[in-house]
């Protein structure tokens, strides 16, 4: 399985509450170029989404979810999904999924530092990744084992 781990957009730095922070409009563009450089770069279309409830995330899928092949009955919000969610479960949750659902490649979006952790525990020694916003990690996962393998690294900085 292939799992594609994003950072949402860059958003803004305050608001009522974090799950509250909007995209910025270079969040936004910054999205928009990504999905763009994604579909691309996929073979298939993107069997499952899950995307964290936080204002910003949504507001990523938003801006995404028009370039990519995905079934919009796919899409779950994942409330484990937020900055401080636990990576281990997760992982677990998408091992789960996959394994009942036959899915070969997933997307998150969700947030630093649960991104980086994430891309961490899949690939055995590997420090966790800094994530600049609206950045996306290809991780191919042997579901057997639970180990993966960083396939490519991509931000907008560099498209």
């Amino acid at each position: 399985m292939q799992v594609l781990i994003m950072r949402h957009g860059e958003a803004e730095n305050f608001a009522p509450s974090d799950a509250e922070r909007e995209l910025t409009v270079k969040g936004e563009l910054q999205s928009l170029n990504m999905a763009k450089w994604l579909s691309n770069q996929l073979s298939g279309k993107i069997d499952y989404v899950l995307v964290s409830p936080y204002l910003r995330a949504q507001q990523t899928w938003n801006a995404v979810k028009n370039q990519l092949d995905v079934d919009p009955q796919c899409v779950e919000v994942c409330n484990d999904i937020t900055p401080y969610g636990q990576s281990d479960l997760v992982i677990e949750y998408i091992n789960a999924l996959a394994a009942m659902k036959s899915l070969q490649t997933v997307l998150v979006i969700s947030h630093l530092p649960l991104v980086g952790y994430m891309t961490a525990d899949w690939v055995t020694d590997l420090v966790p990744p800094m994530f600049t916003t609206s950045s996306i990690a290809a991780v191919d996962v042997n579901l057997e084992t639970s180990k993966g393998e960083l396939c490519w690294m991509q931000s907008p900085n560099k498209l």
